[in-house]
């Protein structure tokens, strides 16, 4: 095909809607869709939000005076769907209707497949999703807990995460599927994940609780200390979700989840904000090795992206702990709007196959 294909991809999050539209790789325009306190009061539910934001999609591309019908597909981001191996899926109905319903836990990102189901049913389309924050690839080890009938689960940036390492070995004239990294996402949220030839094999959950400290999240904590929180009367059980999952971290120490704000600090000679810091780094160090372990010590590259390792600080200081494992590489930044739309354009050019919607889970769990 040597047409170049036109693709609309749609990133919701919280309180705003990334869009980006591309000729092949080549972005035309992006735009963060801004969505005010008072808009989104008026729907309190993600799904509820749905028509709210697909006008705005479509309000954008007019503006900025391209047409919806030339584009020749469209990719949002996925969410709320049954576990998958990673890939590029076509938004059936049935992956449409288990979005609709945040079928493993209420996020903007559900909206993604709906805005662009939508889209495409309008001006006769494909709809596409790729690597979806379902993405579940964990060896059956990597599973196991301490309590029976509670397991691992596989909740990281995989889109994200893929796109980085395959950005990587793009670069490097590398098969993805022949490589072992260790890739760090480090953002409000941080995954550290373990890729074994192209499979995520293991990695915290930054969606139920595990891993190093965040900006926004409390890390691991001696559950003990998070048994007593429970009971002592200061929080409902959603005060303290929030605390751990949203408001811990940085923002819990700092009022801030901006690292450069704690690095300002340090400047000024706060040594409390560089111990939190430090101790910030050194437990993603930690959680590196461990997926070290995870791959026996086949490591070919550590890469360090997401918005934080724009800080030499940080990425520098995190080095002195981990370059002893492997070669490091630092890739600032996220691409979550061009890892949609580089799985559209390889789909479309019959580059990769595009995988099909079962809603049948990956994994159901140990037989006893």
């Amino acid at each position: 095909m040597d047409k170049r294909i036109r693709v609309l991809a749609i990133n919701p999050g919280s309180t705003s809607t990334k869009i980006a539209l591309f000729d092949d790789n080549e972005i035309l325009f992006r735009k963060a869709i801004k969505h005010s306190p008072e808009e989104l009061r008026a729907f309190p539910e993600f799904q509820d939000q749905l028509g709210l934001r697909a006008a705005a999609v479509e309000k954008a591309m007019i503006e900025n005076r391209y047409a919806m019908e030339d584009v020749d597909v469209y990719v949002g981001r996925g969410g709320g769907l049954s576990s998958v191996v990673g890939g590029v899926y076509s938004v059936n109905d049935l992956l449409a209707q288990h979005a609709s319903t945040g079928l493993r836990g209420q996020h903007p990102a559900q909206l993604g497949a709906q805005i662009a189901k939508q889209f495409a049913d309008k001006f006769g389309k494909p709809a596409l999703i790729v690597n979806p924050p379902d993405v579940d690839e964990f060896i059956e080890i990597a599973r196991v807990s301490g309590i029976k009938g509670i397991h691992r689960q596989s909740h990281l940036h995989a889109l994200n995460q893929k796109e980085i390492a395959l950005r990587l070995c793009a670069g490097r004239g590398l098969k993805y599927e022949d490589m072992n990294f260790i890739v760090c996402h480090l953002g409000g949220g941080i995954s550290v994940t373990a890729h074994e030839q192209g499979r995520m094999i293991d990695s915290n959950d930054i969606i139920m609780g595990s891993g190093p400290m965040t900006p926004t999240r409390a890390g691991d904590i001696p559950y003990t200390n998070i048994v007593d929180l429970a009971y002592s009367g200061e929080y409902t059980k959603d005060e303290l979700v929030y605390k751990l999952n949203k408001g811990g971290g940085l923002a819990d120490h700092f009022g801030t989840s901006d690292v450069r704000d704690v690095l300002n600090l340090i400047k000024k000679g706060n040594a409390y904000a560089k111990i939190i810091l430090d101790g910030m780094i050194y437990q993603n160090a930690k959680y590196i090795g461990a997926m070290a372990v995870a791959l026996k010590g086949k490591v070919d590259t550590i890469i360090l992206t997401g918005g934080i390792s724009n800080s030499e600080y940080f990425t520098n200081t995190l080095k002195e702990y981990i370059n002893w494992i492997a070669e490091v590489v630092v890739m600032p930044g996220e691409f979550e709007l061009e890892a949609l739309a580089a799985g559209a354009v390889r789909v479309m050019r019959g580059e990769e196959s595009v995988k099909t919607y079962t809603g049948v889970p990956v994994w159901e769990g140990f037989d006893n």
